[in-house]
């Protein structure tokens, strides 16, 4: 998807999980390089949003730090579309191991004639792993400012597409693709349902549970 640039979103306290989450095992490597992978296979160029400080530099990527102390994934997202550069920006959350590459791209896909392009489920919005264009930045520099961390707090600024379920279906079930992994229970029986996978496996059943950075 030409020019297009991925941000792995790494920069989360891990708080609930106890450890980095982006360093887990997950199959055969770990959150962040599973991110990562998924992010090449659609974008021109990767990056990674490290936090408040840089972390991961030893993954051979470009590493970004937040554009405002503690700004929550807010002020990461800020950072991103600034080394973007004008170009469109994708970013994927480490804690969101079933996101397919297929959603990636058709959240490029559809983003001109938008703003910001995020998957919404029946759990409400993802906006982790969404699409941000260059119009986005002002409206969430005028929010960080202002003292907003929401994640949706600048929309009413932009022109924003939802890609809501019936969409997302067509590409798997909205409530898989989307779950994320924020607690150790969480991660070890995700982490068990895919370990011995192949292509071809199944993915494990869907289960109700809360979205976020953690």
């Amino acid at each position: 998807m030409g020019l297009t640039v991925g941000f792995a979103v790494a920069g989360g306290r891990s708080l609930r999980m106890g450890r980095d989450k982006a360093l887990l095992p997950w199959a055969q490597a770990t959150l962040l390089d599973h991110t990562l992978d998924r992010l090449r296979a659609v974008c021109e160029e990767v990056r990674i949003l490290s936090g408040a400080g840089p972390r991961y530099a030893d993954r051979g990527v470009p590493v970004d730090v937040d554009a405002v102390a503690d700004g929550g994934p807010l002020a990461g997202v800020s950072a991103g579309i600034e080394q973007a550069g004008g170009r469109l920006a994708l970013f994927l959350a480490v804690d969101l191991p079933f996101v397919p590459a297929g959603l990636l791209r058709r959240l490029a896909e559809l983003a001109p004639g938008f703003d910001a392009v995020v998957p919404v489920t029946a759990d409400g919005a993802h906006p982790l792993c969404a699409a941000y264009g260059p119009a986005c930045l002002a409206p969430i520099r005028r929010r960080l400012e202002a003292g907003e961390r929401k994640m949706t707090c600048f929309w009413p600024d932009v022109r924003v597409r939802e890609v809501g379920p019936a969409e997302l279906a067509a590409l798997g079930d909205p409530g898989t693709m989307l779950r994320n992994v924020n607690t150790p229970e969480e991660y070890e029986r995700l982490h068990a349902a895919v370990r011995p996978s192949r292509p071809g496996s199944p993915s494990p059943r869907r289960r109700s549970r809360p979205r976020g950075r953690g």
